[in-house]
């Protein structure tokens, strides 16, 4: 079942045209990466998907429900991360926590249990900081939190690791691969390494339109590999090599980078052969999802 379906959506700002009849789904218990360059329209779709934005043309559903701008009684399917979150910086974590959970109507129990449960899966649960002592990092771990609150169908997050160092990023990734056991995981990035580490799904969003969409492993088959990796056992015999073929490129003393066609690469083997070149290495470059975005987007 599609949590998400999205289906010729359409938005203008002015004489701006942002998405263009975009066609998107969301299967249940996936991590899917929603991709685009900055300004491509990624935060706009969010923002039309939680009913913020009075659409121009097309249609959205959530869990079968379709979506209408101002009413937003299919946001009870979703927990939301915008790419700042705000906070009431004189609280701990759990008073935070408490409160959204009162202005959804969750009763206190339940209140605390699920508050402590979701401290814990983003590593607050020792923290007894107010809000204003947090990193980025933490405030947006606590975000995570706020967003699980209630359960969600869809847990939507707006580039959540753009503005973090690595061991941020890698926090907040692990944190969503852990999610996945509880809803459907939507975020926003143009950070392609993030989505190849945890996505299951993925789609790029390129001129308002959706230009790519499936798992992981059919968006890499889309694309064949058009380079190798050669290493040699000596210097001298990379010097050779590159002496010869003037379109390899050595990104290590003994280590040469290939790009081209099979048949370009077989004349390179036939020297090697012939000419009896130590090689250490012979590898295919394995494609990637940043190589079929570049791709894609030119």
């Amino acid at each position: 079942m599609d949590v998400l379906a999205i289906r010729n959506l359409k938005k203008n700002f002015g004489s701006k045209k942002v998405l263009c009849g975009l066609d998107l789904s969301v299967p249940e218990h996936s991590i899917f990466g929603f991709i685009g360059k900055n300004g491509a329209g990624k935060t706009t779709t969010m923002k039309a998907i939680l009913g913020f934005l009075k659409l121009d043309g097309g249609k959205i559903y959530i869990m079968g429900e379709k979506v209408h701008f101002g009413k937003t009684s299919t946001n009870r399917h979703i927990g939301y991360l915008p790419d700042v979150p705000e906070f009431y910086s004189y609280m701990t974590s759990l008073e935070y926590l408490t409160l959204c959970g009162e202005v959804c109507g969750m009763d206190k129990a339940g209140i605390m249990t699920r508050s402590k449960e979701l401290l814990e899966l983003v590593g607050l649960g020792q923290e007894g900081r107010r809000i204003k002592g947090f990193s980025r990092g933490m405030k947006q771990r606590l975000g995570i939190a706020q967003a699980l609150l209630n359960r969600p169908k869809l847990l939507i997050c707006d580039e959540p690791t753009s503005a973090l160092d690595p061991a941020g990023r890698k926090e907040i990734l692990d944190i969503l691969l852990a999610a996945k056991e509880q809803t459907t995981v939507l975020f926003s990035t143009h950070i392609l390494s993030d989505v190849e580490r945890i996505c299951t799904e993925a789609a790029f969003l390129h001129d308002g339109k959706i230009a790519m969409q499936g798992s992981i492993t059919e968006l890499r088959n889309k694309q064949s590999s058009d380079g190798f990796i050669i290493e040699t056992e000596q210097k001298w015999a990379a010097d050779m090599l590159i002496k010869t073929f003037g379109d390899l490129r050595r990104t290590e003393q003994n280590t040469l980078v290939f790009h081209g066609g099979e048949d370009r690469f077989f004349s390179i083997m036939q020297y090697i052969a012939e000419n009896r070149i130590p090689i250490q290495i012979i590898e295919r470059i394995e494609p990637t999802l940043e190589s079929l975005f570049l791709e894609v987007i030119k």
